[in-house]
């Protein structure tokens, strides 16, 4: 198809040159600057000016003046023109417009296959593979042959590998499979589906190579985890005449770091350091995050180190990798070792920064960084932000967290699912739920994330009416199965005293790990359901899973709240020997409490010395009591003694000491100790509990009587206890006042 025909004046084709070689050099400013100049001295456009206009307004990101553009195209008769046309198309697609790259492709009078190709790659570049697949069976119905650029713009978003072979077949036919690049593609996508087999013989049977055709091939095996492959293919590499190149060895190393291959991503840095290639910040950078994404802290600190002139994606790369192996402490010094450096931040160090800050509970040094963000003028990106609400949402300052989620130009589901999870994780609930009805109002769709912050907001109260409505709603948005929405159910359905729903949730949960097998395990145990509870862990250690420390826990606590105590210490000493976990603070503080609930407090005072190196408090308080409890009195003595130690000014000690006093009925000791905490200016903090009564949280203080139905709750009250009375009376049992 020939292109539009029309009188040309010398001066157009004049400036249309110098359009077309501006273009070509990518000075798109230049050649706007320089199509005002023909509309100063009235030279009319053709149909070989807008093309050149067209691309520069895709990269440069003006998509109004490029439709201004094609306003001036149709007045001028050119926008049927088969290169405008496509010009338009490509235009169009580089904003997502596909709509409008379709009525140009439509209101065409005839196409050849530079339009074809151009609405085939739009609807392929945007996700659309069904439609792109449409228009290449139409094109070829119309009986226009497709060129190499037709089937690289189709495979660009395939992930199928039977449309791989579809299109690998077309071009056979075509005669098009000696083009280099398009065999280098079909190798490219084929790795990315699965099938390297696929990818291996196409390899094989192209008979001219480039290096990208060697990086190809390499980084599809090192994809599917064959690492002996990708290393045999390096070495037939260099021995037909290509020395790896950047590419080569950056993919290698990215590819160790998303499948977490720490020999792979050594072998590769070794050939890095005998100078196999040209080797620059980047490369260095790829290695420095394999290495953090491979938890190996040191030799990414060696290399980093060795970076000659770092940038600021060296130090982000850096400080992010460590922030997501949770070396926070270690992310924080870097970022301030590069504020000494001239090396300004970027909105992305920023949000890394924060996110170290969010992760450790560094309030100040979050507030220190965030301070530093306004009087540096830094703009924030989503992110980061994002970072700002979760670090002051962990620190328990909600109004600061909703300062910043309130001035948000534009929100994501992660700046939603922050400010929810920040307020359900402090117990408030209510506002958790208004801000999630809010969510639901927007654009953003709440997620596994969302619901589980939610769940476990409703587990901390004890909101069971609640935690059924966010049930319900999993059901009818249909977001499971999902394990971490199951876990956060089961936990709930436990800690709100619903063991059966409990079950039913862990039964119909498709998968069961350790966590989800603790919470259902670690429910039964709290409720007095002992026997059940070690009955699941049988079935648990029958099903395969490796129990982890988190379990332990769950079926100690179980044998604590039973009385069970030969199972509990049977099970302690199965987690020390048997599987070797070193036994955590909370498991040794299990055990001394089993012992001392059940007598045996000389018992538990022992363990108590032989397995704590450093005194604790809490535990001392559990051995206490069981001594005032037990009559152990010298003991109690003993151990009060070492509580005031530790902690001369808490109110927990003097209060454990009026309560040993007393019940040695010791009255004086008693009234000592009130005085000494009196002197000291210490006060007891009144004990407080909460109930759910049909989706209102109640609290309660000890000695208030500010509740608007307390007289009502102490007459009934009264009238329990008479009941009570008169029953124990005639059980011979005498009731404490």
């Amino acid at each position: 198809m020939n292109r539009i025909a029309s009188s040309t004046s010398p001066l157009t084709k004049s400036s249309n040159a110098i359009i077309n070689r501006l273009s070509s050099e990518g000075a798109h400013h230049a050649v706007l600057q320089r199509f005002s100049s023909m509309l100063t001295y009235s030279i009319p456009p053709d149909a070989y000016t807008f093309p050149s206009l067209l691309k520069a307004c895709a990269f440069l990101g003006l998509p109004s003046l490029g439709s201004l553009f094609h306003d001036r195209a149709v007045v001028s008769g050119c926008s049927s023109d088969a290169y405008v046309a496509s010009s338009l198309i490509n235009f169009y697609a580089r904003f997502g417009n596909v709509s409008c790259a379709r009525k140009v492709f439509d209101n065409m009078p005839d196409r050849n296959v530079v339009p074809w190709t151009a609405i085939i790659g739009c609807y392929s570049k945007w996700g659309d593979v069904d439609s792109a697949f449409l228009m290449f069976n139409r094109m070829r119905v119309e009986r226009v042959e497709p060129s190499s650029v037709t089937l690289l713009g189709v495979l660009y978003g395939v992930s199928d590998v039977l449309r791989v072979r579809c299109l690998h077949g077309c071009a056979v036919l075509l005669g098009l499979e000696p083009d280099v690049s398009l065999a280098n593609c079909l190798i490219n996508v084929y790795s990315k589906c699965g099938s390297i087999d696929d990818a291996t013989e196409l390899f094989n049977y192209t008979g001219e190579r480039d290096i990208v055709s060697w990086n190809s091939i390499i980084s599809g095996y090192a994809q599917t985890g064959n690492i002996s492959g990708s290393l045999q293919l390096l070495k037939r590499m260099r021995s037909e005449g290509f020395e790896p190149d950047q590419q080569t060895l950056g993919s290698l190393v990215s590819v160790a770091a998303l499948l977490g291959k720490l020999n792979l991503g050594q072998s590769v840095h070794s050939l890095v350091m005998k100078g196999g290639c040209q080797v620059d910040s980047y490369l260095d950078t790829a290695v420095v995050s394999m290495y953090l994404k491979c938890k190996n802290v040191d030799d990414a600190f060696l290399v980093f180190q060795d970076i000659s002139e770092k940038d600021v994606v060296s130090w982000t790369a850096m400080i992010s990798g460590l922030v997501q192996i949770d070396f926070t402490d270690k992310a924080l010094s870097v970022f301030m070792s590069m504020l000494e450096t001239d090396v300004k931040p970027s909105t992305e160090t920023m949000a890394s920064a924060l996110a170290a800050c969010a992760k450790s509970g560094s309030l100040l040094q979050g507030r220190s960084i965030h301070g530093y963000i306004l009087r540096a003028r830094i703009p924030l990106d989503i992110p980061a932000e994002n970072s700002l609400i979760t670090l002051y949402a962990k620190c328990g300052f909600l109004v600061q967290s909703c300062a910043v989620f309130e001035t948000m130009a534009r929100r994501d589901l992660v700046s939603w699912n922050a400010i929810i999870d920040g307020f359900a994780q402090i117990g408030e609930l209510y506002h958790a739920l208004l801000l999630f009805d809010e969510m639901r109002t927007s654009a953003h769709r709440p997620d596994s994330v969302t619901v589980v912050s939610l769940l476990q907001g409703c587990s901390f109260l004890g909101a069971l009416q609640q935690g059924k409505w966010i049930h319900s709603f999993v059901v009818r948005n249909c977001l499971g199965p999902c394990l971490l929405i199951d876990t956060a159910l089961v936990d709930m359905y436990c800690k709100c005293g619903d063991l059966h729903i409990a079950k039913k949730c862990f039964d119909q949960s498709l998968q069961h790990d350790v966590i989800l097998w603790s919470s259902l395990i670690g429910g039964y145990g709290s409720h007095g359901e002992g026997s059940i509870a070690l009955e699941m862990y049988s079935s648990f250690l029958q099903s395969g899973i490796e129990p982890n420390h988190v379990m332990f826990l769950a079926v100690l606590s179980a044998c604590v709240h039973n009385g069970f105590v030969e199972d509990g210490l049977a099970i302690f000493h199965s987690m020390t020997e048997e599987y070797g976990i070193q036994a955590k603070l909370e498991h040794r503080a299990c055990i001394v409490d089993l012992l001392s609930r059940a007598g045996r407090v000389s018992e538990a005072y022992e363990f108590y010395k032989r397995m704590f190196v450093d005194d604790n408090a809490d535990v001392l308080g559990i051995i206490l009591d069981a001594c005032r409890g037990c009559g152990y009195d010298k003991l109690g003595d003993e151990i009060t003694s070492q509580l005031l130690t530790l902690n001369p000014t808490g109110t927990g000690s003097y209060m454990q000491l009026a309560h040993s006093y007393a019940s040695a009925e010791r009255w004086d000791g008693v009234g000592e100790a009130w005085t000494q905490m009196r002197t000291l200016g210490l006060k007891k903090v009144p004990g407080w509990s909460y109930v759910e009564l049909q989706g209102i949280i109640e609290t309660f203080f000890t000695c208030h009587a500010s509740h608007p139905q307390f007289d009502e709750m102490a007459q009934t009250l009264g009238s329990l206890y008479c009941v009570m009375r008169k029953l124990a009376s005639s059980d011979g049992v005498v009731l404490l006042q």
